[in-house]
């Protein structure tokens, strides 16, 4: 017998990210990305970033949450594959000539399937080597 499963996910609530370096990333999601600090829980290394209606938490590796999950992030051992940012408006052009401009290298635009559809996307990492994908509405190019 098959029981069917009471809810149905709505949109990414949350992420968490381990960092050894908090305010180079704070800088990257919050300068550069447009995101804003929600709410941060310094006692304990943690900082709540606003994404539209979802949160990137940000754990200091160094701080009580972070040492809980063994050794900092990087090439070798990253925590996540990647995670997805839906962003408005989307012009690949000008959003490849800011990143760049601010000295984060960008992979090429693809059409690519996400919770709304297929639809352009940019590939990039963060400071700590996360890749993050900037999508934009679902549709052609």
């Amino acid at each position: 017998m098959t029981i069917e499963c009471p809810f149905k996910p709505s949109h990414i609530d949350h992420i968490v990210l381990r960092s050894g370096d908090v305010p180079r990333l704070l800088g990257f999601y919050c300068d550069l990305l447009g995101c804003h600090v929600d709410r941060s829980e310094e006692k304990i290394g943690l900082f709540q970033l606003r994404a539209g209606t979802s949160l990137i938490d940000i754990v200091d590796v160094n701080g009580v949450l972070g040492r809980e999950g063994g050794a900092a992030p990087g090439r070798a051992g990253r925590n996540l594959d990647h995670f997805c940012l839906r962003v408005e408006p989307f012009d690949a052009d000008v959003i490849h000539r800011f990143l760049r401009a601010n000295g984060v290298e960008t992979g090429e635009t693809k059409i690519r399937y996400g919770a709304e559809g297929e639809g352009q996307s940019i590939y990039i990492e963060d400071p700590d080597g996360n890749v993050v994908e900037l999508k934009g509405p679902p549709g052609p190019a």
